[in-house]
């Protein structure tokens, strides 16, 4: 069974990241790149690594050190559009950490790796002492994403109905920081 080391991204894992998340827009979403959705695919450093208040971890399977997972955080609440208003009203930029790109590599899955990236996210956003919620919004069509994240918080916004939103198809939650 591999073994994985989770820490902070550095400039020489954005390759390895950036393949990690680019494979996971395209295999289990579906959407393929999408400019206004993964600016910060494309740029992570510019994202992630150099605001003080953001990070981005990787997992890496310490047999081959190749990435094996991501997790970021950065301090932009939901915008609305394409989100209801209602969520960029309670979760403000600033105020809001948001968990984003949690990619597990279909070969390293069920090993406890997202549970354990979101773990640190949370540290980390509690560390910083200015952030008064986390949230996220996830695609029902990753694997095991919804169990994770129910089992994690609490869903806020389904737009999975069509009646929010127009459909987008988009879960939102709120992960308690304690």
């Amino acid at each position: 069974m591999p073994t994985y080391r989770i820490r902070a991204a550095t400039t020489d894992d954005i390759d390895g990241a950036r393949a990690v998340m680019l494979d996971t827009v395209y295999r289990d979403f579906g959407t393929g790149y999408v400019p206004r959705w993964h600016g910060d695919i494309i740029d992570p450093e510019c994202f992630y690594l150099a605001p003080p208040r953001h990070t981005l971890l990787v997992a890496i399977d310490e047999r081959d050190g190749a990435v094996a997972a991501t997790a970021a955080l950065d301090a932009r609440g939901p915008a609305h559009p394409p989100n209801p208003r209602r969520l960029a009203e309670r979760y403000p930029s600033g105020e809001t950490a948001q968990l984003r790109r949690v990619y597990v590599r279909p070969e390293h899955r069920r090993r406890g790796l997202a549970r354990r990236l979101v773990a640190e996210l949370l540290e980390f956003a509690q560390a910083d002492g200015g952030y008064r919620s986390v949230y996220l919004h996830a695609n029902p069509d990753s694997p095991g994403a919804m169990d994770l994240w129910r089992s994690l918080g609490k869903v806020v916004c389904d737009e999975r109905d069509g009646v929010l939103g127009g459909g987008t198809g988009i879960v939102h939650f709120e992960i308690p920081t304690a």
